[in-house]
């Protein structure tokens, strides 16, 4: 029934009258991204990568602040992380206070040594796998195949453990300077001003949360992230991020029961419960993120892309012409997102093709993700394009069985067939016929 539903739903959001320029069909193009994320949901691989997060948070948590205790100590500045740590439990009512205070107790502990140097490499080694694995979801919800090399792992997340939490403390930081200043505390006098300091005072948290979740959707994922969709998924998993907070709070308030039947474990399951919650809505945001930036995926969503036999041929073709002759004409060049957009097809299904021709040697990519012709198009024969198109298999399956000699007449009939048609043209004369 979810099905039929969703298939309705589906008909409705991509049909002709979607796409029509009347105020209707611009409102059911803007109800496509929330029914992508629903169908996304209840399809249950974001919720399965978000509770493998949870468990990745529970190692790592200490570790984590840790980390930052002991790098902020340095700077005396490492009792700035209480409120944040504080910030994250808060949906727990009452019991954020002594949780804050647990695990900010156990990082004192670590960072002092008292773990020793075995212990704290075991703890760092057990953050790093959890930033990892934060990179691997990222990379899903963004379809990106390929994670980053040991060498820029290593030198990023570094980076991301050293840099993050100082400049976190100096935001909060220079915001207490800006409030103490005596110009806001002149202005602070004038109820309307001191009425919309407080209102802003109120809101700091989230604008941190928004802050932190753009920069996160604009760096985890092993691609290339526009701005302004990392913002608007930031900016809504912030908002999503208080409004689930204030529903579970009040949830905790109001299921104290649960502390009879869990006894002293009802803590820990709302906070394993909330955690999930978090997870959930930050992968979320950075699902929105990327169907901002790609919405050839709104009607594909998760589902893996196979085109077939005759698809594969024609998309190769479409893609060293339009390279050819764009490198031929001067014209603006090619690259995977802007094919993907031209010939309005999911990226992932360009990408693999043009993958497969760069191993061919038919293009090249420059530093700037722009693909250009491995060499002059005089030289590519359409029999290469053909022949590398075809050629494309998961690798899984060895395809020589038993010899049926009918079957491979044919099969070879049909092999010279094709390759009589490309005779010896070249992709250049391609481009010229298309003129």
């Amino acid at each position: 029934m979810l099905t039929a539903l969703f298939n309705w739903l589906d008909d409705w959001l991509f049909g002709d009258f979607a796409n029509s320029h009347s105020p209707l069909g611009s409102l059911l193009r803007v109800l496509r991204y929330p029914y992508a994320l629903l169908r996304d949901l209840a399809r249950g691989q974001i919720n399965l990568h978000a509770m493998g997060l949870v468990y990745a948070t529970l190692l790592s948590v200490i570790p984590l602040v840790a980390f930052s205790f002991a790098i902020l100590k340095v700077f005396g500045a490492h009792r700035d992380l209480e409120p944040i740590i504080y910030e994250f439990f808060r949906p727990l009512g009452d019991a954020a206070t002594d949780l804050t205070r647990r695990v900010m107790e156990f990082a004192d502990n670590v960072s002092t040594g008292i773990v020793g140097a075995v212990g704290f490499a075991l703890l760092l080694w057990t953050l790093i796998s959890t930033i990892k694995k934060v990179e691997d979801s990222f990379n899903f919800v963004w379809r990106v195949e390929q994670a980053r090399g040991i060498g820029r792992r290593i030198t990023e997340y570094a980076a991301l453990l050293i840099i993050g939490p100082l400049l976190l403390v100096a935001f909060l930081g220079l915001s207490h300077l800006a409030l103490d200043s005596a110009a806001v505390q002149y202005a602070r006098e004038l109820p309307l001003i001191d009425r919309l300091v407080a209102w802003g005072i109120s809101l700091s948290p989230y604008l941190i949360v928004t802050a932190l979740f753009t920069a996160l959707y604009m760096f985890v994922p092993n691609t290339r992230v526009a701005l302004v969709p990392a913002l608007v998924g930031g900016l809504t998993a912030g908002i999503l991020w208080a409004a689930v907070g204030k529903v579970f709070t009040a949830m905790v308030v109001y299921t104290t029961r649960l502390t009879i039947v869990y006894a002293g474990f009802a803590i820990i399951i709302a906070a394993l419960l909330w955690t999930y919650l978090g997870w959930l809505i930050l992968l979320v945001g950075a699902r929105l993120s990327f169907y901002l930036q790609n919405r050839n995926y709104l009607r594909v969503g998760l589902v893996d892309i196979r085109l077939s036999a005759q698809e594969l041929e024609k998309l190769a073709l479409k893609i060293m012409y339009l390279v050819g002759r764009s490198h031929t004409q001067g014209a603006a060049r090619w690259s995977v997102q802007s094919l993907s957009d031209e010939l309005n097809m999911p990226g992932i299904a360009i990408a693999q093709t043009v993958g497969c021709l760069e191993q061919a040697k038919l293009v090249t990519a420059s530093d700037n993700d722009i693909l250009l012709p491995a060499r002059d198009i005089g030289h590519i024969t359409l029999r290469e394009i053909m022949t590398v198109a075809r050629s494309q298999k998961s690798g899984h399956l060895h395809t020589n069985g038993k010899a049926m000699p009918a079957v491979d007449r044919l099969t070879e009939q049909l092999e010279a067939a094709w390759q009589t048609t490309c005779n010896d043209r070249s992709l250049r004369d391609l481009i010229e016929e298309g003129g």
